[in-house]
C-alpha cells in the first residue's frame, strides 16, 4: 500500500510537470498554453476555458470563442497581461491570437523556465522519496514491519524515485529541443 501511495504522488507530480511545459510557447499554435489564464468573470476568476471555446484554427493561430459578449474584454485583457507575449485581436465575439516567432533569447529564457520547473518537480519527488522512506523506518520501529522488508521497501522506493526523474530529465530533454527548434 505504501509503495502505490508513493507512486501515485510521484506520477501526480510529473503530470504536472507536463502540464506546466504544455503550457510553456513553442512558436506553434497550442490551446494548451493559454491553461494557465484566469479571467475576471462575474466577479469570480475563472479559468479561460471557462469563458469561451478555445482552438487552433491554424499552426500559428488560436482563437477563443467568448460565450458571454460581455466577457470579450476581460478575457482579452487577461491574455494581454500574461506574461506570454501576445497580442489579441478582437473580432465581435471571437478574440484571435496570432503566435509570433520566438527570437533565441526568448527560446532560451523559456528553456530556463522549463529547467526550474523540472527542478521543482525533482524536489517534489524527493521529498516524496523522503516522506516514504520516513514512514517505512517508522514502521520497522513500530514492529509493524521486518528489518528485511525494511530494506526491500526501501530499495523500491528508491527504484520509483529513480524511474520518476529520468522520466523528468526524459521530458524536459524533449521540451528543450521542441522550444530551440526554429
Amino acid at each position: 500500500m505504501l509503495l502505490e501511495d508513493v507512486r501515485k504522488k510521484m506520477s501526480f507530480s510529473f503530470e504536472n510537470l507536463l502540464k506546466e511545459f504544455g503550457g510553456l510557447r513553442t512558436g506553434r499554435a497550442s490551446v494548451t498554453i493559454l491553461d494557465h489564464i484566469m479571467v475576471e468573470a462575474y466577479g469570480n476568476k475563472v479559468p479561460i476555458q471557462q469563458v469561451g471555446t478555445v482552438s487552433t484554427p491554424e499552426a500559428r493561430m488560436l482563437t477563443i470563442q467568448v460565450w458571454d459578449s460581455s466577457l470579450v474584454k476581460p478575457t482579452e485583457l487577461a491574455i494581454r497581461n500574461s506574461q506570454l507575449g501576445l497580442s489579441p485581436i478582437i473580432d465581435g465575439q471571437l478574440i484571435r491570437i496570432a503566435i509570433p516567432d520566438l527570437s533565441e533569447e526568448r527560446r532560451k529564457e523559456i528553456c530556463k523556465l522549463a529547467g526550474k520547473y523540472a527542478e521543482q518537480t525533482r524536489i517534489a519527488i524527493r521529498n516524496i522519496r523522503k516522506d516514504g522512506m520516513d514512514e517505512v523506518k517508522k514502521r520497522e520501529k513500530n514492529k509493524e514491519i521486518s528489518a528485511d522488508q525494511q530494506k526491500r521497501m526501501l530499495d523500491d522506493i528508491q527504484k520509483i524515485t529513480d524511474e520518476f526523474v529520468k522520466k523528468i530529465d526524459a521530458s524536459l530533454s524533449i521540451k528543450e529541443k521542441e522550444i530551440m527548434k526554429v
